[in-house]
């Protein structure tokens, strides 16, 4: 009877010393995990709301720069949310260290639990981060946090795993930069971060709905300024779909040793 309660207690410690040492990585590199995405936003706020955003006008009935803020907070939960969590597990495997892990009685999937909890941690502080900055330019309203909340932890989520898996793949650092280069960054910039789907030509507008990324801007803009583009129930749909795919298949992937026992 001992065995179940001393089984979850080493779990939860093995589970909380991942989350911990991730912790300490983002807080101890702060000047790559936390400034570039305030100095980015800074710059994004004053070249496109300020500057350009007096052109555009109104989108939506709010301030071009107002409607761009969710937008550019989301576009940083995702990138870091990614990020950290690719850099992180590649780096275990690289420094060879991954194997303390492996030979451990922590189960697998709360090794991928762990890290991409790593991963929404760093999402939520460079969101927090970006918010602020945001409210240095503009006004934002907390219309429903729910969905604010909702959409950034499932949005973090989704792009954690995605780095976790991208990590298992990778064979060099060069294989972890290639898939934010040429897949994350251009579905990002056209996810209606800085648009308006109904301001675009019919084709654009059709082709647009395939980015999955659409649907977690709208849903966490929603959130802020009670607008969107996309059915908001179809929009969690992919988000809880996505994560629970994703963990799935990580989970398998580590299961079978994935490119970690090679």
């Amino acid at each position: 009877m001992n065995g179940v309660p001393s089984r979850l207690r080493c779990d939860w410690i093995g589970f909380k010393t991942i989350i911990i040492r991730e912790f300490g990585r983002i807080v101890r590199i702060w000047g790559q995990t936390i400034v570039p995405p305030a100095v980015t936003a800074t710059l994004y706020f004053i070249i496109f709301g300020s500057l350009i955003g007096r052109r555009v006008g109104r989108v939506g009935g709010y301030e071009y720069m107002q409607f761009i803020a969710p937008g550019l907070i989301m576009m940083s939960v995702i990138t870091n949310s990614y990020g950290n969590v690719v850099s992180s597990f590649f780096g275990a495997k690289f420094g060879k260290h991954l194997e303390e892990l492996l030979v451990s009685p922590l189960p697998n999937w709360l090794i991928v639990l762990g890290y991409v909890m790593g991963g929404v941690m760093r999402g939520f502080f460079v969101g927090t981060v970006v918010t602020i900055v945001s409210l240095l330019f503009t006004r934002l309203a907390l219309a429903h946090v729910f969905a604010i909340v909702s959409a950034a932890l499932l949005t973090s989520i989704v792009f954690a795993l995605g780095g976790f898996i991208n990590a298992m793949f990778a064979k060099n650092f060069d294989q972890i930069s290639w898939f934010p280069t040429f897949v994350l960054t251009p579905l990002t910039y056209l996810g209606g971060v800085f648009y308006s789907t109904k301001m675009l030509p019919n084709w654009a507008f059709v082709v647009s709905h395939a980015n999955p990324i659409l649907y977690m801007v709208n849903a966490f803009r929603y959130g802020f300024l009670s607008t969107s583009d996309v059915n908001l129930t179809l929009a969690y749909a992919i988000m809880v779909t996505a994560a629970a795919g994703m963990f799935t298949l990580a989970v398998v992937l580590m299961n079978r040793g994935t490119g970690i026992r090679e």
